[in-house]
């Protein structure tokens, strides 16, 4: 292994004990993997503007796995303008060892992206993958999701009108977000409302970083 690995191996054990994660060495490897791959197509494609293997280990990776408990307990999990696989493929990994009833669908408008999202797949493994081209608000699906999730990818009232169609009754907007969120939240339609927002703690990054769930407004939750 070089010296380069074992750095991220220790950056991401030590960042998975703060978050109280308990996350197998097979897991973390795999984990390891897919930043990896995304350096390297990083190079060629331009997927991430961050470029550094430990600023995607912390910016991306960590910042992901700080939201997992959002996502605990769905069994269906739609991540949309997924790009490099944020947060999507960061919870097919974690999910194959904690929840591998779990389905996770991924969907971006971009091919090169939906190449990368595609050949992750395929190298890691992940049976509980699927990879579509095309925009969310022309996509169908057999069965609502229990949870559909979002990071960086538009303005909250966007995100609730696009994707309406595909959420299941009950079912939850997952939003990961930078601290300028406030007028998103006041502009909603009045059939939404905020179920939850939290400040999360991402190890060894410095920002504010929030979690943002909505429902439907007459929806209860679970």
């Amino acid at each position: 292994m070089t010296s380069q690995f074992l750095s991220l191996q220790a950056q991401l054990e030590q960042g998975a004990r703060e978050l109280g994660l308990n996350l197998p060495q097979t897991c973390q490897q795999q984990l390891l993997a897919y930043v990896t791959l995304l350096q390297k197509w990083n190079a060629t494609y331009n997927l991430t503007a961050v470029r550094d293997s430990q600023q995607m280990l912390t910016h991306h990776l960590l910042d992901c796995l700080a939201a997992l408990h959002a996502y605990a307990g769905a069994r269906s999990v739609l991540d949309v303008g997924s790009g490099g696989g944020l947060p999507g493929l960061v919870i097919a990994i974690w999910a194959s060892y904690a929840a591998p009833d779990m389905r996770i669908e991924l969907i971006d408008t971009v091919h090169k992206k939906t190449a990368f999202l595609t050949q992750v797949k395929s190298e890691l493994r992940l049976s509980n993958v699927t990879v579509h081209t095309g925009r969310v608000e022309q996509f169908t699906a057999t069965q609502g999701f229990d949870i559909i999730t979002s990071r960086a990818f538009a303005a909250l009232p966007d995100f609730a009108k696009w994707t309406s169609h595909l959420l299941s009754d009950g079912g939850k907007l997952v939003a990961l977000k930078g601290p300028q969120f406030e007028a998103e939240l006041k502009a909603l339609p009045n059939d939404w409302r905020i179920e939850h927002t939290e400040q999360l703690h991402v190890p060894q990054m410095a920002g504010e970083r929030y979690l943002i769930t909505l429902m439907r407004a007459d929806e209860n939750s679970r």
